[in-house]
């Protein structure tokens, strides 16, 4: 089989598979992941081969907090439980500027973090400049990244991620936070960024319109180096690009991800059968969340409020999307809803 591959497009291109089940993953689950799940989890990863395993509340370090939800484990509980559980993988954390500070990120680095992930909203790049010149002092591996990227053009993206890397991030891209990009979308913005910078790029996508796949595809024929993932699509809202189903499917496209199919496969039974109640579904409220531009990540959220104030999801979630609603702005969600109620009973 490798033969016939090796003569496909991907001709035996290496991608790198990350893996952010065990911090995305906590969004779907109200930040609650326990310590034994996440050490379970994480050997099953290490098992298979795994390069890169993420961990941490949803929104990062130091994000634990009433507005975006208290995970019940602290941060040094979490790196400290995966750290101990990975014997071959690395171990990643993901820091917002605001949200995480210096201090979240030399407690990571203490815990063994092997690589750390700065996110800003995708025109802020100039935010992490001077957390990424702290990681570049200290001899972390760094990746910058850009949050609901949507909201910007190819062409302003590629610029933000010039500036990424001028800071001193080892690895740049986007994240599709709202699950709202086609193929064509992530291919056009991965070009752009790929022509602007000489370091990694990786891309994170959600499946809200069922494309998490098709456009991680994408990103790759495009340039990308790095792909996030998660077992069983395990992640806010209508999940994230399914590891277990990516792997094989950029094999078969002829590129090598170094993992282990059969572990994979296992460890993402393992995943649904420890981590979640049920895997993440493509959902009325995910398809409108995607179509919205709203970040997958305000699901629980609004639903919570919709009920509460009598709102149609939907309407709170279309209102959001035209405010350009981003990861943090929870509060707005009331604020939204009240405003529909009192417009529709005026």
């Amino acid at each position: 089989m490798s033969e016939h591959l090796s003569e496909l497009e991907g001709a035996g291109k290496t991608v790198m598979i990350y893996d952010a089940t065990l911090r995305d993953g906590h969004h779907a689950v109200r930040h609650q992941l326990d310590a034994e799940q996440l050490r379970v989890y994480a050997q099953a990863a290490d098992s298979a081969g795994v390069p890169v395993v993420e961990v941490g509340h949803g929104n990062g370090l130091g994000a634990s907090c009433l507005q975006t939800g208290r995970a019940r484990l602290s941060d040094d509980e979490m790196l400290s439980v995966v750290r101990e559980a990975l014997r071959n993988s690395r171990m990643a954390v993901f820091m917002l500027p605001g949200w995480g500070t210096a201090a979240d990120l030399d407690k990571a680095i203490v815990h063994g973090a092997d690589i750390v992930r700065i996110g800003t909203h995708c025109t802020e790049s100039n935010l992490a400049e001077r957390h990424l010149g702290l990681l570049r002092e200290r001899g972390v591996e760094t990746q910058g990244v850009l949050l609901m990227s949507h909201m910007a053009s190819p062409q302003r993206l590629a610029q933000e991620c010039a500036r990424l890397a001028a800071y001193g991030a080892n690895a740049v891209g986007i994240m599709d936070s709202a699950g709202h990009y086609l193929p064509a979308d992530v291919r056009e913005r991965i070009t752009a960024i790929r022509h602007e910078v000489d370091v990694p790029v990786l891309f994170h996508g959600h499946n809200n319109l069922g494309m998490a796949v098709a456009n991680s595809m994408a990103a790759v024929q495009a340039g990308a180096d790095i792909i996030d993932s998660c077992a069983r699509g395990f992640g806010a809202g209508a999940g994230n690009t399914q590891i277990e189903v990516l792997v094989p499917v950029l094999e078969r496209m002829g590129f090598s991800t170094g993992i282990d199919l059969y572990g994979l496969l296992d460890a993402a039974d393992i995943a649904e059968r420890v981590l979640m109640s049920a895997p993440p579904a493509i959902d009325s409220v995910g398809v409108v969340s995607g179509l919205a531009g709203v970040f997958s990540g305000f699901k629980n959220r609004v639903l919570d409020v919709s009920r509460s104030e009598g709102v149609d999801m939907r309407d709170i979630f279309f209102e959001l999307g035209r405010r350009q609603a981003v990861a943090g702005q929870e509060d707005l969600v009331v604020d939204v809803a009240q405003a529909l109620q009192a417009s529709q009973t005026a």
